[in-house]
């Protein structure tokens, strides 16, 4: 297989972090981006050039239009993106929800994508091909309760990206994806004990990665859910 260059936000825990041990271990390059610095500095000391990682909240056009400044000159268009980074919020009817906590959820999970796709689709329209892969999640196809805000969010990636698949040019593919349930972070903070019950991310990303990589344009539009 062609050695691909996949973009990853939320590299540095979870799922994101399991990808690029496991892109990085098929050959691949990973560029990736995370908040915390003390991780982000992990991650690079641990995957070393042409590997790339960066401090970005995706939250911020800024940061993420300066990512992409830094980024495409080097490394060319990506030929995966992987809008990965999400929040969730704590356990809670919708209206006991603060609305500082529900205004993140909007804006890591949707405005974040948004903001990725802004500042790197134009590249991979140029080069005319390249795959964006949106997280979504079980509650982006379902609902259950005290995770209105995230179930809000997720179900919008699913619209946003039915949506962008009707605009983007032929070579170019947008999905949404399922991860299914893994034992993550976020699934602790909802299921507690309960999580473990589930596989890891690290075993999550053995089945997944080798999927992702088979993306390719004749796949736009699909509502995906991960092997």
């Amino acid at each position: 297989m062609d050695k691909k260059i996949v973009l990853i936000t939320g590299a540095t825990r979870g799922l994101g972090r399991a990808m690029v041990s496991e892109f990085a271990r098929l050959g691949h390059t990973v560029l990736g981006c995370g908040r915390s610095r003390k991780d982000i500095e992990r991650l690079q000391a641990q995957f070393a050039d042409p590997h790339q990682f960066k401090v970005v909240d995706v939250a911020l056009d800024a940061e993420v239009k300066s990512w992409a400044g830094s980024v495409l000159p080097s490394h060319g268009a990506p030929d995966i993106v992987l809008n990965n980074a999400a929040v969730i919020n704590r356990n809670a009817p919708l209206w006991a929800v603060p609305a500082a906590e529900f205004s993140q959820v909007m804006d890591v999970n949707i405005k974040g994508v948004a903001n990725v796709i802004r500042h790197f689709t134009p590249a991979m329209i140029k080069r005319k091909e390249g795959v964006i892969v949106n997280f979504s999640s079980g509650w982006g196809r379902s609902t259950d309760a005290e995770v209105a805000p995230y179930c809000a969010s997720k179900w919008a990636i699913e619209g946003l990206t039915l949506a962008l698949a009707q605009e983007l040019p032929p070579g170019l593919a947008t999905v949404s994806l399922n991860p299914g349930v893994i034992n993550t972070e976020m699934l602790q903070s909802c299921f507690a004990a309960s999580a473990s019950n589930y596989p890891a991310p690290a075993q999550w990303a053995k089945t997944a990665v080798p999927f992702l990589l088979k993306l390719d344009h004749s796949d736009n539009g699909q509502q995906l859910t991960a092997p």
